[in-house]
């Protein structure tokens, strides 16, 4: 079958290693079946893989992604939790892991993954959207409606417009009812957040006119010190990501003089992805899409993520 390998790692020129070509079909342990993909989602994971992170040598080649929608063998319309975990909630157990980490991704004809990880796709959504769902959508979601522990009239700063985390952090707080308000350091990122419903726009790093309720934050140490000084006593980060760094200084003095809290968050339960897919279906929400490709054109795609060029999800599809 075709699919998108990672065959090397390099950090600085990732793209060196991914690999367009005839991989074997999936080996289906006990307790899994296949997905015949319609329509697969680009994330930074896959990137990062390639770069090395989170992945050893000797498990390449490795087919990548984590996100896809399609046909499972009886026929019905799925969407593919990409966490293979156990428990009730499967993202805290600690030998969890991401298709394309242990196990061959979604870039491919078909993908194996553990039955209880199919959630069923409304005929509302079309494969290309529900393939944006299983990480920056879910991740989203949870950190919006779950970490973030707010109720609906809230202001949320999302740190960072453009990415996938960060435009869907957008659209679902506008969808949920609260203020959002923007950051980025993109003249034209600005101008399409406020397109997306968000509130009020800044530059990265701008004063806020006032102090906010929470901040959802994926960046990372570029913006770190900005999102601690644009809660208001008693709020709360919550992080998902680190993309521009995973050390900044700490400020402990500003969190706990303010009695600030930061909380991690890290994609979802298969419960939370079937109550997102419900949640678009009631508000008609419906994820930014930059590009779609078909995925023998997925290079194109990675490319526009390595260079930052991106405004949504870029997502590959296979032909019906």
């Amino acid at each position: 079958m075709f699919a998108v390998t990672a065959t090397r790692f390099d950090p600085d020129n990732p793209l060196t290693g991914l690999t367009l070509g005839d991989r074997p079909e999936p080996g289906v342990p006990d307790g899994w079946t296949t997905v015949t993909v319609r329509a697969a989602s680009l994330n930074h994971h896959d990137l990062f893989t390639l770069k090395g992170v989170g992945i050893r040598a000797e498990q390449l080649p490795m087919v990548l992604g984590t996100d896809a929608a399609g046909i499972d063998e009886d026929g019905n319309e799925v969407v593919v939790h990409s966490v293979i975990g156990t428990g009730a909630d499967e993202t805290l157990d600690p030998k969890r892991s991401l298709l394309s980490e242990r196990h061959d991704g979604t870039f491919a004809e078909r993908v194996a993954v553990p039955r209880r990880n199919l959630v069923p796709k409304p005929a509302c959504l079309g494969f290309e959207e529900a393939a944006c769902l299983p990480t920056a959508w879910l991740t989203a979601y949870r950190m919006l409606f779950d970490k973030a522990g707010l109720e609906p009239g809230s202001t949320v700063l999302v740190q960072g417009a453009g990415g996938g985390v960060a435009t869907a952090l957008i659209m679902l707080a506008r969808a949920g009812g609260y203020r959002v308000w923007a950051t980025s350091r993109s003249e034209d990122k600005r101008a399409r957040a406020l397109e997306l419903g968000a509130d009020q726009v800044f530059e990265s790093g701008a004063r806020l006119p006032e102090r906010v309720d929470a901040v959802m934050e994926t960046v990372g140490q570029a913006t770190w010190a900005h999102s601690l000084k644009a809660l208001r006593p008693g709020g709360r980060i919550v992080v998902s990501g680190a993309t521009s760094g995973a050390v900044p200084p700490a400020d402990l003095n500003r969190v706990f003089f303010l009695q600030l809290s930061v909380v991690g968050s890290t994609m979802g339960t298969r419960e939370q992805l079937g109550r997102l897919v419900r949640f678009l279906e009631q508000t008609g929400t419906r994820p930014l899409i930059d590009r779609t490709l078909p995925l023998a054109e997925a290079r194109e795609g990675f490319a526009a993520m390595h260079e930052g060029a991106l405004f949504g999800k870029v997502v590959f599809t296979l032909p019906g």
